[in-house]
């Protein structure tokens, strides 16, 4: 099994709220904004392809740059392909991630020439279960855009939101993924915020959870690679015992450490599920946001977390999910993204 836990610099960008589903879990909210015209994309893309340049240059540091395009549904953008193209262009890395359901033949083909590297398309479970969540007709719809991108070469990982709903038919999408032939199956916590606020209750408790994820790392998969974001789900594979002497973030939560989100309209946000504005690009440089948001240099700050995620030595490998953690304090009528993690099982 392979955390995704690089030293990366990324943008997650979504281009659009409109989806041609309406999923039960979504942490977005699904309401209509302004989206960024193709000339106002551009100059981002630009601007970031400079910044990050200027940063190689001034500090010595080799990036691995990407863009990681979605939605909404990124395929309801009429101008995707040139959007593709300019990022391409720019020598960023490109990922998407997609329902599945509009990639036919043509469109597979079309990301394979523009070097696509991958694409995430979410699958919750078998075919009842996923269609109770994902809605009816989905399932076969988003499997045949998964054949579609394999036929055309490109790597696609399939990506399941764990839950009540379907955490214990895990591994009948494992046994899925297999079968249909991709390269990777992604597993991620359900954040109860946007049309998810109303599933607290779905969400999995700590020895489920923890039982869950012993279970997956147990599994022997030939050809299958399992790789999960999870800071929390790190920790379970992680030989380090801590230090609590360090007080800056070496990786877990890529919040503040590895990337920035961008939504429809400009609006900048630390991760696409942590829903906190820090900016706007159509008026802020990202270079500046970076360095100067209270919010972000607040993640970067030991001293600023609370409870257990304040006091435990893994503290910067890890910080615990700030996107579930602010979700949760706010179901508490509460408004901090910096309170312990609530699904945390890792003991000290």
């Amino acid at each position: 099994m392979t955390i995704q836990n690089s030293h990366e610099f990324f943008i997650q960008w979504h281009l659009t709220e409109r989806c041609n589903l309406r999923c039960r879990h979504c942490y977005q909210t699904g309401e209509r904004t302004d989206e960024m015209s193709l000339s106002g994309i551009k100059d981002v893309i630009t601007e970031t392809s400079d910044m990050l340049k200027d940063w190689a240059e001034a500090y010595g540091i080799a990036f691995s740059p990407s863009f990681s395009i979605t939605g909404g549904e990124p395929f309801l953008r009429k101008d995707i392909f040139e959007i593709l193209r300019e990022i391409s262009n720019r020598g960023f890395e490109i990922y998407l991630l997609s329902n599945g359901i509009l990639i036919d033949n043509e469109k597979a083909r079309t990301l394979s020439e523009l070097g696509v590297k991958g694409v995430q398309v979410s699958i919750e479970g078998a075919e009842e279960i996923h269609e109770s969540i994902r809605g009816k007709g989905s399932f076969s719809s988003s499997i045949k855009g998964v054949e579609h991108l394999l036929d055309a070469g490109i790597k696609v990982t399939l990506n399941t939101t764990l839950s009540e709903m379907n955490a214990g038919c895990f591994m009948d999408i494992v046994s899925l993924s297999a079968s249909v032939g991709v390269q990777k199956l992604g597993f991620s916590r359900l954040v109860p915020s946007g049309r998810g606020f109303g599933m607290l209750n779905k969400m999995l408790d700590k020895g489920k959870l923890r039982g869950l994820y012993k279970e997956i790392f147990s599994l022997k998969t030939n050809g299958l690679e399992i790789v999960t974001g999870d800071p929390v789900a790190s920790q379970m594979s992680s030989s380090n015992e801590g230090n609590k002497s360090v007080s800056f973030p070496t990786g877990g939560c890529a919040a503040g450490l590895s990337g920035l989100t961008i939504l429809p309209d400009g609006t900048i946000t630390p991760c696409r599920r942590l829903h906190i504005p820090i900016g706007n690009v159509k008026k802020d440089s990202i270079r500046e946001v970076w360095i100067t948001s209270d919010v972000l240099n607040s993640l970067r700050d030991r001293s600023k977390y609370k409870g257990k995620c304040g006091s435990c030595s893994r503290w910067n490998q890890c910080r615990g999910c700030r996107a579930i953690a602010y979700a949760y304090s706010q179901s508490k009528g509460k408004d901090d993204f910096l309170v312990e993690d609530p699904q945390c099982f890792i003991e000290e």
